[in-house]
């Protein structure tokens, strides 16, 4: 029997996450450290999996199937494409940088219990969650994903209510109440979403028999799985409005600004870069595959809301007064082009958003960790507070810069790779919907540029004198991500030829072809 790659992956974080809440209240340090190396043993399995992984294979690669709960022909099931396994490597390598950027944000207040444990806690949720997160991207089984989709929000409930943002004073209870506020609204959004997804992956079951990804599709491709148009339609809108939420996708988007305001740095890219994926991961593998028919029925209606996305937050982004919500408008926007991208329905578009997701999450991380790190120095996320950073502070102006470019898509960085793909694939099927989304392109060197300009330039503010530059473990969590959006923003073929196979096996679900050019004859 092979060793199974997927599984331990997955369960590498899980036990991780175990032995860290086990470790002593007093060895605060040691559960640090412990969290980091496993993290750092889970980027290794990834690695090992993307090495693995044969673009040219199998569609699904490292399967693992085991019966599990077999009265409901429910299965343990496990394989990853080209999109899965580019988004557990995004995972994988996200989490430490999240580990060290959070290393300070859950120690405790002297007015705490010396036999409390935030710490311990706070680092094995983190792990918790990249262990269902990695293996959401792994579960061929309908009802295996739908478990760990729900179970995901139990860590992160406690990651946004219970470890908030210091930058508020520690213990306000006026602040205590809005990290509640944010936290019960994240649970509430992402429940009633997995709540009609449940009733359609019933609904898929009684018409299917089963929840096998692998079984479906060959019923489907040997005729005997037929399923009725209206049935078809309301069960991919019962899974579409899960992942609408999770993206999130306007107006079920709410949610995210308080989410990523109230909840630490760290804990904000946790939710942006590697949770909300699983929504747009899930549109792509799910939806596409068991709704082909009721996807192209919906693409219209999609790539109206994925456009008020791209054009609503990055207009929401551009009046922002907190740095932390700036960044989680702008990531509104992003979202909205990846949905673009998805249901432009074009192998350009989609191979673009599988890339953006990856790129997103790498810019994203970038940002608000150095935002974090800024916010950290000053304890305010306001604006207004801030000026002159650059003149004090210049490797930290400097990191910021960078990632607030990558943010808005300039040529050299990766970000720039993925929105061109998107915009070329939705303008080739619909040239209206690609010209109009350009928009969002102008909105975010607004929104960018104007946040440095106020922040990190002009006259020095007294409150900013005196602030330290970046120190050597901030310098370690930013310069590899930078360096990474640089390096995939010249060389982007690694990752495009592990995406685009499993691209054109979703094209040919949805049996979809790219348009011809329109090109006239030269005479």
């Amino acid at each position: 029997m092979s060793f199974p790659l997927l599984t331990a992956t997955a369960a590498l974080p899980a036990v991780g996450a175990i032995a860290t809440a086990a470790v002593p209240a007093a060895r605060r340090t040691a559960a640090k450290w412990l969290a980091l190396l496993v993290s750092l043993g889970t980027l290794v399995l990834g690695a090992i999996q993307l090495v693995r992984f044969e673009p040219g294979g199998a569609r699904y690669q490292l399967v693992e199937s085991h019966s599990w709960i077999k009265d409901f022909g429910v299965r343990y099931e496990l394989g990853v494409d080209g999109i899965g396994v580019a988004l557990i490597a995004l995972t994988a390598l996200l989490i430490p940088f999240v580990i060290l950027a959070g290393w300070h944000d859950a120690d405790p207040l002297e007015t705490h219990s010396s036999r409390w444990r935030p710490t311990q806690g706070f680092f094995a949720l983190i792990l918790a969650v990249e262990a269902m997160v990695i293996l959401s991207f792994e579960a061929t089984d309908v009802f295996l994903f739908y478990i760990l989709f729900e179970a995901m929000l139990i860590p992160m409930y406690f990651l946004i209510g219970g470890f908030g943002d210091r930058a508020h004073a520690g213990g306000d209870e006026a602040a205590a109440t809005q990290r509640s506020y944010a936290a019960v609204k994240f649970l509430l959004y992402n429940l009633v979403g997995g709540l009609i997804m449940l009733a359609a992956v019933i609904g898929l079951y009684v018409v299917a028999g089963t929840f096998s990804l692998s079984e479906i599709a060959a019923a489907r491709a040997g005729g005997s799985l037929d399923m009725a148009t209206n049935t078809e339609r309301l069960l991919f809108l019962g899974f579409f409005f899960a992942f609408a939420v999770k993206a999130p996708l306007w107006p079920l988007h709410t949610w995210l600004p308080n989410a990523m305001g109230e909840a630490t740095a760290p804990v904000a890219v946790l939710i942006t870069a590697v949770v909300d994926k699983v929504g747009t991961f899930a549109m792509l593998r799910f939806c596409l595959q068991l709704f082909p028919e009721a996807s192209k029925w919906a693409t219209p209606v999609i790539l109206v809301l994925a456009l008020i996305s791209i054009i609503y937050g990055a207009l929401l982004a551009v009046g922002q007064r907190d740095i932390k919500r700036l960044v989680a408008y702008a990531s509104i926007s992003h979202f909205g082009f990846i949905v673009l991208g998805i249901f432009a329905m074009t192998s350009q578009g989609q191979s673009g958003a599988t890339l953006y997701m990856v790129n997103h999450g790498i810019s994203t991380a970038a940002l608000m960790l150095v935002a974090g790190f800024l916010i950290s120095r000053r304890g305010s996320r306001l604006i207004s507070d801030y000026g002159g950073v650059q003149k004090v502070a210049p490797v930290l102006a400097g990191t910021f810069l960078i990632g607030g470019l990558a943010t808005l898509s300039l040529p050299g960085l990766a970000p720039f790779v993925s929105e061109f793909l998107v915009l070329v694939g939705a303008f080739a099927a619909y040239p209206v919907v690609g010209i109009i989304a350009t928009v969002g392109i102008v909105l975010a060197a607004l929104y960018v540029l104007v946040l440095y300009q106020r922040t990190m330039t002009g006259p020095v503010k007294e409150s900013v004198q005196g602030m330290p530059d970046l120190k050597v473990r901030e310098l370690a969590v930013v310069v590899p991500l930078i360096a990474l959006l640089v390096f995939l923003g010249v060389y982007p073929k690694p990752l495009t030829e592990i995406i685009n196979p499993a691209v054109q096996h979703t094209m040919s679900d949805v049996q979809k072809h790219d348009p011809k050019p329109q090109v006239e004859a030269v005479k």
